[in-house]
């Protein structure tokens, strides 16, 4: 049984999907869960319902974590009710899925922002606390596709590949105070992101799956729990692919 009594976990873009999957999943493990998007009610309803649920303690906030200013107003906010953070998954990210030749600058600028400018972002001020404790857990979430490619994602996967980068990279200079940076890349998981893809375009995907079936949010937030925990007190700079053997 894992056991996060103590420590404090935040995930962004955890609304909904996965994030919300692995809020639920650490709330249930005992540690004290802050739930973002940008939408902050929508933010504080579901951590209402993660300790209504899990009898746990959540806390909702806003955050738009390719806002520096949105980032410092949430740091502060998170630092005076529930304390500092120890557990960070890097969560939240955006499509503006079209081909190549078509893709805007605004659709390439934005996810980049948003998936990979984002992640460095929050990860910057919320890491001072863990290297004052020297002790953290970092998990940034990429995606098949960053090791893949895939047609009409040139941005998305850019910015997922860039992730991989990032985690690598912040292991080796993190380890030495203690801190822990991996990531879980999942395939075809069972989304609002997937939930609008037609449906020839799902049963061909699908088809690439050895296991025949999309993922669910829980199985990507099982991996995340287990690279939090003691249990992968080892384990650093590693990408745990969650894709039912697509890649």
């Amino acid at each position: 049984m894992i056991d996060l009594s103590g420590k404090t976990a935040l995930i962004t873009g955890s609304t909904r999907g996965i994030g919300k999957a692995t809020a639920y999943k650490l709330a249930q493990a005992g540690a004290t869960v802050v739930v973002t998007g940008r939408n902050g009610e929508r933010a504080k309803e579901v951590a209402k319902e993660i300790a209504q649920e899990t009898g746990g303690q959540a806390f909702g906030v806003e955050l738009d974590i390719s806002s520096p200013e949105s980032v410092e107003k949430a740091y502060k906010e998170i630092n005076g009710a529930v304390g500092s953070v120890d557990i960070l998954v890097n969560n939240a990210g955006i499509t503006r899925d079209t081909l190549f030749l078509r893709m805007k600058p605004q659709d390439w600028e934005e996810v980049i922002r948003v998936n990979l400018t984002g992640t460095f972002l929050v990860t910057q001020r919320f890491l001072k606390d863990m290297l004052k404790k020297r002790w953290g857990r970092i998990v940034n979430v990429t995606s098949v596709v960053a090791f893949t490619g895939n047609v009409g994602q040139a941005n998305y996967s850019s910015a997922k590949a860039g992730l991989v980068g990032f985690t690598k990279t912040l292991a080796k200079e993190l380890a030495s105070r203690n801190i822990t940076v991996n990531a879980v890349a999942p395939g075809f998981i069972e989304t609002d992101m997937t939930d609008v893809l037609p449906e020839d375009i799902k049963e061909n995907y699908l088809k690439q799956i050895p296991l025949g079936r999309m993922g669910k949010p829980e199985e990507v937030a099982n991996v995340i729990l287990f690279l939090v925990s003691d249990m992968a007190s080892y384990i650093t700079g590693e990408v745990i692919h969650v894709n039912g053997g697509m890649f």
